[in-house]
């Protein structure tokens, strides 16, 4: 058990990493590239740090989810069928993680969060000015239930980088402009994340102090970051996010493989 209140030093980076991570994902998606990390390199087993991650993330997701939807970014109602591919893709990939030995999921979570990096580095985000939502038909049924299933099943499974994947396949598949791609992205990844936690908390691995501790400061953090992000956009935090998470990456996959 970890007492906060002991190691200040953990707090203060708990704090840190929380408030940044929130504002991060609230913007461009990617908050547990910088949470997951921080959270294995103090000493939680893998697939804790995984459900705690889950707790934390809940506050911010929820935080920028309610904010894009005060503003008329979603509508709840007419993704209804994502959220529900979203939420069982979560359950099932929640279940195939913990399948997995900690000795695997060490290895393979660094060699995930570096590939989203790298993802997150090098996509091109399309720009589209469309304020509609796309057309109902069979095909966007289709689209919504496997962007909802694969997205959840990651998110369930490994999680680093979902919300900018989600934004980023919202863009090429709907046409619609980056806010309203971005509003689905945070209120999807709310659905995914606390469905994964109810999982999680289960099988019980979730360290509840730390992942209260930082999704405090998620909260303010996506509050922020979302705000910032219907004002701003996004291209301005990348580079110091990109940084943080390759250096954080490497020194995970050092340790798991080295």
């Amino acid at each position: 058990m970890f007492d906060l209140f002991s190691d200040p030093n953990l707090l203060l980076t708990l704090s840190a990493v929380g408030f940044i991570a929130g504002f991060i994902d609230a913007i461009a998606g990617g908050g547990g590239l910088l949470t997951v990390p921080v959270l294995l390199t103090s000493g939680l087993p893998p697939h804790i740090a995984l459900g705690t991650n889950k707790l934390s993330a809940c506050f911010g997701s929820l935080t920028a989810s309610i904010t894009f939807y005060r503003k008329k970014l979603f509508n709840p109602l007419f993704w209804v069928l994502t959220a529900l591919a979203t939420a069982i893709g979560a359950i099932l990939g929640t279940i195939f993680v913990n399948l997995i030995s900690a000795e695997s999921l060490n290895k393979f979570l660094p060699i995930v969060i570096l590939f989203c990096a790298f993802y997150t580095l090098v996509s091109k985000v399309g720009i589209n000015d469309s304020t509609h939502l796309p057309k109902k038909s069979g095909l966007l049924k289709i689209k919504q239930t496997l962007q909802g299933f694969i997205l959840g099943f990651y998110d369930g499974a490994a999680g680093p980088g979902t919300g900018t994947f989600w934004t980023v396949s919202s863009l090429a598949l709907y046409k619609m402009n980056i806010l309203l791609s971005s509003g689905l992205a945070r209120s999807m990844n709310f659905i995914s994340n606390v469905t994964s936690l109810v999982v999680f908390i289960y099988l019980g691995q979730v360290n509840f102090i730390l992942g209260l501790a930082m999704g405090s400061f998620m909260i303010i953090g996506s509050f922020l970051g979302a705000h910032s992000a219907i004002r701003y956009g996004s291209k301005f935090i990348r580079p110091i996010f990109i940084t943080v998470v390759v250096s954080m990456a490497i020194k995970l996959t050092y340790s798991a493989w080295f």
